[in-house]
């Protein structure tokens, strides 16, 4: 149930702040108009270049990563974990540089996907149909004109969906996919974009997955001392999948200006993989049905040569149920529980340019959350959330620098129980970049930042676990790097780029779950304090060999994430759950004519599974898979059709990415589209 929406006396006070800044910033625009070259759609910003380069995977070499969704796609980006519980139907979460998922900003269309309850987003719930770009941001992105929610996480990714582009005189595009594949894989689906005029266009589109979830695996029973008593090879049962998705959306541009409304529907049903422990292999009839909508709108318009001003705003409605009705051996009584999230968004943003070299702006941001639950007891939280960031770039010869500064501003009510008393927090960052030679082909780089994560509702006011004295989670991040690019008027090596960082984070007050005097019952709390030493490499490069065109990509991870909580601990200092000393992907793109080949090796290191001792019986072995798939495009008049057929973990491997939840072995996929 959605509570009175009601503000407190500081957050109006914000918004005066925020209104008076505007004015001021609108005053002084207008004592300086003079003409200038307006870009269609994307005005700001001139030639600022990122002083922190994304991580970027677009278009066609998108599509030919043996990617089935956004999570998959993230696998091949130095500095990120994902935790893959398995399967189509299994949650799918990333970590960057080993902060925490709950540290990490995903946007879409450049708005933040939200989940107050946990603060979580499940990636494999978005497909890469209708996906562009992903881009994956330490830190936040180089630039000053976005929300102030774009400013308030320790790494960000952003999915820029497809905006509808028409050759010649065409007015509609076209569409039709189908993917087939092992575990018994179904996956039809369409896009349409029309040209309504000369400044409107339209698209939308739909997608339909399924599969059985069944798929072989082998399970290793161990001693007490680590080592493997025996070992079997078994089914999995219960990662099965039935999910719809949807999406509309109108773009379209005016003088000086541009604006875009979105929705988007996404409704699954899927079973939940378990653990597979003590040789139980069978159903166990757990499930979650999801039920997701958002609408979301931006508006954006250059007013005067030195002011541009955007507005954004989305209402998501988010429905959840979880379903335990069969394995009621373990759970006493049957589980039957349902979630519904609700969220208002509303942000401001502006920009000033007080000379060539100098932008200043401002942003404000409101958000509304609640949450119910058919738990019995529940708090019913509400949250209101103000944000308000100022932020600067400023460049001299060679030099570049980016300033910003978030106010977040919490107020929380409950219907029942205590509630979580009022936050205020301000949080600095600052970017440096600068180019030694006249050259720009090298830049040297860093910056440092500080910022922090609010607890989730189950971190407050899960029934009998909920603390809602929690601080909030900070981080902290130092990182130097540097960037070298060059290409090469040569007949075989046409170009090089290497991208090289070093970092430090520091995760405080960390919220962890301990026993209390009653073992059977856990609170929330902050104790965890744990330090990251970490280095990321990327190496692309292009071959041009006769009509063939090769374009390797290497990327290289190295993490050090020890547990300093207590010193009293026999774990204190070691690595952290899941987190890999080593990891490695290599990727190959091979085009000739018009096949294209494709060629991918991951790698992941030894790692621990348990917040314990890094003892033997807690060791995971590395695990590494090849990834093959091959492309062919035929056209016939104006119609291009295309088929793509993929082999995933070419070598059978078996290997978990979390204990005993167990991945598919070998698998095929063949891909057939049309385009009208």
């Amino acid at each position: 149930m959605v509570g009175k929406l009601t503000v407190s006396r500081f957050q109006k006070g914000v918004v005066i702040l925020f209104v008076i800044t505007s004015q001021l910033i609108f005053s002084q625009s207008r004592d300086t108009i003079r003409e200038k070259t307006i870009l269609p759609v994307r005005i700001y910003k001139k030639d600022f270049k990122e002083i922190l380069p994304a991580q970027v995977l677009s278009g066609e070499q998108l599509e030919r990563l043996n990617s089935q969704s956004v999570a998959d796609a993230l696998r091949y980006f130095s500095g990120v974990q994902i935790k893959d519980y398995g399967g189509m139907g299994g949650l799918k979460t990333v970590n960057i540089r080993s902060m925490g998922s709950q540290h990490v900003g995903v946007f879409y269309d450049g708005i933040q996907l939200g989940n107050a309850q946990n603060g979580v987003v499940d990636l494999g719930k978005f497909s890469l149909d209708d996906i562009e770009s992903v881009s994956l941001y330490n830190g936040q992105k180089s630039e000053i004109f976005q929300p102030a929610k774009d400013f308030g996480s320790s790494g960000s990714i952003y999915l820029q969906p497809k905006v509808p582009v028409f050759k010649e005189d065409r007015k509609t595009n076209l569409i039709v996919k189908l993917k087939l594949g092992s575990i018994s894989l179904f996956n039809p689906s369409f896009r349409l974009e029309q040209k309504i005029s000369d400044k409107v266009s339209a698209s939308f589109s739909s997608e339909f997955v399924q599969s059985d979830g069944l798929y072989k695996y082998k399970y290793e029973k161990k001693n007490s001392d680590g080592s493997v008593a025996n070992d079997t090879i078994a089914r999995r049962y219960d990662s099965y999948i039935r999910g719809k998705r949807f999406e509309a959306a109108f773009n379209g541009t005016i003088n000086d200006g541009s604006w875009n409304v979105r929705g988007y529907g996404y409704i699954s049903e899927r079973g939940i993989p378990t653990a597979i422990v003590n040789n139980d292999f069978g159903p166990k009839g757990q499930q979650m049905l999801d039920e997701n909508y958002f609408v979301q709108a931006g508006f954006r318009k250059k007013l005067f040569p030195k002011f541009e001003t955007q507005v954004k705003a989305k209402f998501a409605y988010d429905y959840s149920r979880f379903l335990d009705t069969v394995n009621v051996a373990t759970t006493v009584l049957p589980i039957d529980n349902s979630y519904v999230q609700r969220e208002l968004y509303f942000s401001s943003s502006n920009i000033y340019s007080i000379n060539k070299n100098w932008d200043v702006s401002a942003s404000f941001d409101l958000q509304y959350n609640n949450l119910d639950a058919s738990l019995r007891d529940f708090s019913y939280p509400t949250r209101y959330t103000s944000l308000l960031a100022f932020a600067t770039t400023y460049q001299w010869n060679r030099f570049k620098f980016l300033g910003s500064v978030l106010g977040t501003f919490v107020h929380e009510n409950v219907e029942k129980n205590a509630k979580s008393p009022d936050k205020t927090e301000w949080t600095p960052s600052a970017f440096l970049s600068y180019q030694p030679f006249e050259s720009n082909n090298f830049t040297v780089r860093a910056f440092y930042k500080r910022i922090f994560r609010m607890p989730t509702f189950n971190d407050l006011y899960y029934t009998m676990i909920g603390n809602t004295m929690l601080k909030p989670e900070y981080t902290s991040q130092y990182d130097i790097g540097f960037t070298y690019q060059k290409l090469y008027d040569h007949h075989f090596f046409k170009g090089i780029y290497a991208k090289v960082d070093g970092y430090y984070n520091e995760v405080e007050n960390k919220i962890v779950a301990v026993p209390t005097t009653n073992l059977f019952r856990w609170m929330m709390t902050n104790l965890g304090d744990v330090r990251i030493i970490g280095a990321d490499v990327n190496i692309q490069a292009e071959f041009d060999l006769n009509k063939i065109k090769l374009r390797p990509l290497v990327s290289y991870t190295y993490q050090r994430a020890g547990d300093y909580t207590d010193k009293k601990e026999d774990y204190y200092g070691d690595q952290i759950p899941y987190v890999p000393w080593h990891a490695v992907t290599f990727t190959m793109m091979a085009d000739y004519k018009d096949w294209s080949f494709n060629y991918s090796f991951m790698y992941t290191g030894e790692r621990y599974d348990a917040q314990l001792n890094n003892i033997r019986a807690n060791y995971l072995q590395p695990w590494y898979t090849h990834d093959l798939s091959v492309q062919k495009k035929f056209s016939w008049h104006s119609y291009q059709f295309k088929a793509s057929f993929e082999v995933n973990n070419v070598l059978n491997q078996y290997y978990d990415v979390v204990r005993n939840y167990p991945m598919p072995g070998r698998n095929f996929k063949l891909i057939v589209s049309f385009t009208l």
